[in-house]
């Protein structure tokens, strides 16, 4: 409902950057997807002849990160402007996923998964082609070294050790 407040779950760029106004922030839990390197990126953080790797929630497993509680109030503005960054090129589906948050509240909250049947979609690369693809890519936000770096490092601060994550980072030097 309209009225409501919104939860939007953050895994990437979006524990970092999420350019909207919340109302609380809290780590967060997702179940059903787990993050990984598996979307090619045309606009943000490469270009369609010199594609980057950005972060999708793909199916299995779980996948911590933050979790954004927008007030009622802000919900369709917020909705608009997350739309406009996520939801770009169709290779994510916008799906309202099963969470706990830190603090052990259960709820469900937006996020934005890869869509398998898109044609950006990756899937499963090994980590010497995702470090190549990071290296290369250079988007509208910037160079895709910066995106997987900053990631990485915010979820340290958090205490999260993603393992796939820190292989693309260490071979990138």
């Amino acid at each position: 409902m309209d009225t409501e407040d919104l939860w939007i779950f953050a895994y990437g760029s979006l524990m970092w950057r999420p350019d909207f106004a919340y109302a609380e922030r809290v780590g967060a839990r997702l179940y059903g997807y787990h993050r990984a390197l598996c979307i090619y990126s045309h606009h943000h953080r490469g270009t369609t002849e010199r594609p980057g790797l950005v972060l999708g929630l793909d199916r299995g497993g779980s996948c911590v990160g933050l979790c954004f509680r927008i007030a009622a109030d802000a919900r369709a503005a917020t909705l608009d402007a997350v739309r406009a960054r996520e939801l770009i090129s169709g290779v994510y589906a916008e799906i309202a996923a099963p969470v706990r948050l830190a603090d052990g509240r259960r709820l469900a909250a937006l996020a934005y998964v890869a869509r398998r049947d898109h044609d950006q979609y990756a899937g499963a690369l090994d980590t010497a082609e995702v470090a190549r693809l990071v290296a290369q890519g250079h988007g509208q936000y910037g160079p895709n070294v910066d995106y997987v770096r900053n990631t990485h490092a915010h979820l340290a601060e958090m205490g999260v050790r993603d393992a796939r994550l820190a292989a693309v980072v260490e071979r990138l030097g």
